[in-house]
């Protein structure tokens, strides 16, 4: 008999040089390859007497294992020219089925 496969969501925010070096880009591709399903965003939060801090955001869902794959390369790889310094993960949950049809680039 064959284990079942667990399916999982996260959401996760990645810290460092993430913008405009193709990281939403290279999230999706690194996505598709998976077979995971989610999205991708650039944030920008504003603080007060402080530069703008920009990171990239969003929520994967899949398999458990390619999703800690995918953990991994957000938190350690990225894109070619990107410098993560560091990366969040919350709400890491077993779901029972996929809310997400694809993995998208949200504007």
């Amino acid at each position: 008999m064959a284990a079942s496969v667990r399916l999982v969501s996260v959401d996760y925010e990645v810290f460092g040089k993430v913008q405009g070096v193709f990281f939403r880009k290279n999230t999706k591709r690194t996505a598709d390859r998976l077979g995971l399903v989610g999205w991708v965003k650039n944030e920008v939060k504003s603080r007060p007497g402080q530069a703008a801090l920009k990171t990239v955001v969003g929520q994967v869902q899949g398999e458990e294992t390619k999703v800690s794959i995918m953990k991994k390369w957000l938190r350690e790889t990225g894109s070619p020219k990107s410098k993560i310094t560091d990366a969040h993960f919350r709400n890491e949950s077993i779901i029972d089925r996929l809310e997400f049809a694809s993995f998208d680039i949200r504007k």
